[in-house]
């Protein structure tokens, strides 16, 4: 099967030069040329989390950077607002929970977004019980549902009602593939993982710290050791991590920056824009209904009620025989929904072919679907979307 058809909301399919990167042989991780990979690499993440905060690389996935999120800057006891709108926003708080956080919990409806003004209420009832918020937690891209949060919005309105309460943000599946800005937004803690928007294999999550966040960690007690963020920076400044890091990981990840430098974040995010795009049209054509509200709707992953009559593993069954491979629903949402991703090295002509398929498939079990629809309706979207060549993926090197 052609990584092509993956079209999950990651792993994501590598490049080429990607995948021969992370084959290369071992070298030493206490040695010179990986202090100059590790340098390399930690400058271009600067510049893609908009960032002048430190960027450090942990050797896990992204939920293990969601817990040195947690326990590097919390204390027993501490009280925590938890904004969620899915399944990821409920594991973040199961984090802080677990360790010992007095959380509270915004739940919004699950395929909506957050919004400010309860955001702000919330965080004015908490400081009214005596419990003012040490941090707030905040999902940028539920993968589980399709939504983008607001992030600017919410991080202004978080600023305004609890201006000293700590920002920690799950940037794992949008960070890289939509507008972020760590810095002009104020994000204390951001927190992505490699094998998303980046391009890479799983194993590495990579996490912004804010001085403020420093300041946090100095006299938060929460228990770490291995996702200790003051040893990662300790080490960082000699050119190492301190424990073994995912080196083939770390090799890909220096090629994957390079493409990204190469094509430029305004034709990146124009290319999801248009990815998004087509995905939505093309369901839409196909009869399809679409679970994310419209105005939150992500550009990385596309959610979609599984068709009246059709059982998903049934659904799902026959899209792989033809080399499609798409993502169910999660949660309380399981059977119900399913989804298309479209971030990373993801092209239009990718997402036109993807909907082919999809169309033949819903024939086959009994869709009235229109000969051609889908596809149609998907290039004519990221014709509109304003890209400027939406059919190219990221460039190959020379």
């Amino acid at each position: 099967m052609s990584e092509s058809q993956l079209r999950i909301p990651g792993p994501t399919p590598l490049p080429d030069a990607v995948r021969q990167a992370g084959a290369r042989q071992m070298v030493n991780h206490r040695g010179p040329e990986f202090k100059e990979l590790l340098g390399r690499v930690s400058t271009g993440l600067r510049s893609a989390f908009r960032t002048q905060n430190e960027v450090l690389i942990l050797t896990c996935s992204g939920t293990g950077g969601l817990e040195a999120a947690a326990v590097n800057h919390l204390s027993p006891g501490d009280p925590v607002l938890s904004v969620s709108i899915g399944v990821f926003g409920d594991r973040f708080a199961k984090v802080a929970t677990r360790y010992g956080a007095d959380v509270t919990k915004l739940d919004v409806e699950w395929g909506k977004a957050a919004e400010a003004f309860a955001v702000t209420t919330a965080l004015d009832r908490m400081a009214a019980d005596g419990r003012p918020a040490k941090a707030v937690l905040l999902t940028h891209n539920e993968t589980s549902t399709g939504v983008t949060n607001p992030l600017a919005d919410l991080a202004a309105a978080v600023h305004a009602a609890a201006p000293d309460a700590l920002l920690l943000v799950d940037g794992i599946s949008g960070l890289g593939a939509v507008p972020f800005e760590t810095d002009a937004w104020g994000l204390d803690v951001v927190v992505t993982g490699s094998q998303k928007s980046w391009m890479v294999p799983p194993g590495l999550a990579m996490v912004s710290v804010s001085p403020r966040a420093w300041a946090a960690a100095e006299k938060a007690t929460m228990p770490r050791f291995y996702f200790d963020l003051k040893a990662h920076r300790d080490s960082a400044e000699k050119g190492e991590t301190p424990w073994t890091p995912a080196v083939g990981v770390c090799f890909a990840l220096d090629v994957a920056l390079g493409l990204i430098e190469a094509e430029g974040w305004p034709s990146i995010f124009a290319r999801h824009a248009a990815c998004g795009a087509a995905t939505r049209a093309g369901l839409s054509a196909m009869g399809i209904t679409l679970f994310a509200d419209p105005a939150h709707a992500s550009n990385t992953v596309t959610s979609a009620l599984v068709p009246e009559g059709i059982e998903w593993s049934a659904m799902s069954k026959e899209l792989r025989s033809r080399g499609l491979v798409l993502a169910g629903g999660q949660g309380s949402l399981t059977g119900k929904l399913f989804r298309v991703g479209h971030l990373g090295a993801v092209s239009v002509d990718e997402i036109v072919a993807a909907m082919a398929i999809l169309e033949g498939v819903l024939r086959d079990l009994g869709r009235p679907v229109e000969a051609g629809a889908g596809p149609a309706a998907a290039l004519a979207a990221a014709r509109r979307s304003g890209a400027a060549d939406p059919a190219v993926a990221v460039p190959t090197p020379a």
